[in-house]
């Protein structure tokens, strides 16, 4: 039912419109995470538009959306709670943060200058789609909030009927984004659904039925005073923090985790938006722009953040395409804040929920379910952790956990299967030339290659290409030389390391025993520490 491709003509028509869609989206969620970050709503839409515009321009996934995001904020909030716990006056505790921010993307334009972004190739298949199933479902519980009234303690769920009445609102937008598309695909059909929506809003609002929450309205959920989304155009200016050693030391840690926060959780988008669209992104690139991004709202005084995956899909969804779609987004939202602001202010929350619902249904992997029983139980543990982590943590922490454990299961895999190069010489001695690590999980292999019965009175085991690494190896080098030894054979063990030798307990079995001396191979048992 759900392809992961999304087919759509690439023209500068659909770019724009799809823009305007996804700057409609974008005020929202900015707002939301600027009070996440602890600061102004204004300061997290300047971020949204010059996270947009520039990583629109310079950066290396046309498509793409970048802005404000909360993965960011998150990290930074604790530091501008700890410079408010210390009575920091609140244009100073901000001029930290924007310090921060700049520090953050010339940390991540290091990384691009480096050419490291291509290690995001490396991380495997279940990651990804644990890492976008987690993110899907992160979308659709953010979106909860959005039926709730008032912030923090004092939130309490919408009464039966608004509640009622906004279900159908977010029903209608789902449907006329899913089902239009197939009549026509002159607009996209998520801008046409958020339009459909709030004319209803308005007619109900007209005729004393029914009232519904706006973006004026959650805004002022998060913050009272505010009366407007709308802004100035964001001025350059030097963050105000003294610049002493002591300083940047104390903003490192939040700029260095939030730097590779934004850059794993770009690539990775990066990543997902090559797969859907069957075209490549330039990972160094993505890198740079990011961190130019960044850079830039450090001095004009935007909170920072990196690339989001739900304005990415809606932007994808919208056939939007090009650096069109990202550049006429951020100026869409620029214009927004200068001149539109009363407009967007009275769009119905239900018409964006409904967008970022359908979001979700495009962005998770129901072919997850498909691979139950058909592929290894390691990669689909995988997919499960990666899920359950980004969705209870952290996307970084989520995907490196996985890679870990990604790694960790190939290793399992291949290193518990033994080799051996097996062969008789003109003598009738039987050889054994192992090829393999000896260690925990390949000494049942290793010990199931011999056959002490039917082998011929001298065998010979070669451990020049092979390496002994623990205790149970020991433990599985002895049971071989007893069972040999019972059957009254000749075994020789060849190049082994010193250590090996020590540790051997049937020697006294075995006929010729030869060391490499010098080998410096050092073997995990208790009796040597």
């Amino acid at each position: 039912m759900f392809k992961l491709k999304i087919e759509r003509p690439r023209n500068a028509k659909n770019d724009i419109l799809s823009g305007l869609t996804v700057a409609l989206a974008l005020v929202p969620e900015a707002v939301a995470f600027s009070f996440v970050a602890k600061v102004d709503p204004v300061i997290g839409l300047y971020a949204a538009f010059m996270m947009g515009l520039i990583t629109a321009i310079f950066g290396g996934r046309p498509g793409m959306i970048s802005g404000a995001t909360g993965a960011v904020a998150v990290i930074f909030a604790p530091l501008m709670l700890g410079l408010y716990g210390e009575n920091v006056d609140t244009e100073t505790a901000t001029g930290y943060l924007f310090s921060a921010v700049i520090l953050m993307g010339i940390l991540q334009m290091l990384f691009g200058f480096f050419k490291l972004g291509k290690f995001i190739r490396l991380v495997p298949h279940p990651v990804m789609l644990g890492f976008v199933n987690g993110l899907a479902i992160i979308i659709f519980k953010s979106q909860f909030e959005m039926f709730y009234v008032g912030h923090g303690e004092e939130a309490h769920l919408l009464n039966p009927a608004a509640l009622g009445i906004m279900g159908g609102m977010i029903a209608l937008t789902m449907a006329i984004s899913f089902f239009l598309p197939k009549l026509t695909k002159a607009v996209p059909a998520t801008l046409m659904g958020i339009v459909t929506v709030t004319i209803i809003s308005i007619v109900l609002k007209k005729f004393g039925i029914h009232e519904s929450r706006n973006v004026l309205d959650f805004v002022q959920g998060m913050d009272p005073t505010k009366e407007t989304i709308a802004a100035g155009f964001p001025t350059f200016a030097f963050p105000h923090m003294p610049l002493t050693w002591a300083n940047i030391k104390m903003i490192l840690p939040y700029s260095a985790l939030a730097a590779a926060v934004g850059l794993i959780e770009s690539l990775m988008t990066l990543t997902l938006v090559d797969e859907i669209t069957e075209t490549r992104g330039r990972g160094n690139k993505e890198c740079i722009g990011q961190g130019l991004a960044n850079l830039v709202n450090g001095f004009f005084g935007g909170m920072g953040g990196c690339a989001m995956i739900g304005q990415s899909m809606i932007n994808i969804r919208g056939g939007g395409r090009g650096r069109t779609s990202g550049i006429s987004a951020a100026l869409f939202l620029l214009a927004i804040l200068l001149f539109a602001a009363p407009l967007v202010e009275i769009i119905p929350l239900a018409a964006l929920v409904g967008v970022m619902f359908m979001v979700v249904i495009g962005t998770f992997e129901w072919s997850s379910f498909r691979l139950v029983g058909s592929i290894p139980k390691m990669d689909l543990f995988i997919i499960v952790l990666v899920s359950v982590v980004t969705v209870l943590h952290d996307l970084a922490i989520a995907v490196l956990v996985g890679i870990v454990v990604s790694a960790l299961g190939f290793a399992w895999q291949h290193g518990k299967k033994i080799h051996a190069n097996i062969k008789t010489d003109e003598h009738g001695t039987k050889v054994y030339h192992l090829e393999s690590a000896l260690f925990f999980g390949s000494a049942q292999s290793f010990k199931d290659l011999f056959d002490p019965l039917n082998d011929p009175q001298d065998v010979v085991i070669d451990f020049e290409n092979a390496r002994v690494y623990d205790h149970s190896a020991i433990e599985a080098i002895n049971n071989i030389t007893e069972r040999y030894a019972d059957q009254g054979k000749s075994l020789h063990l060849l190049n082994l390391s010193p250590e090996c030798l020590e540790l051997m307990e049937k020697a006294d079995n075995i006929i010729e025993v030869s060391v490499i001396e010098g080998l410096d191979w050092h073997i995990a048992d208790d009796r040597l520490d």
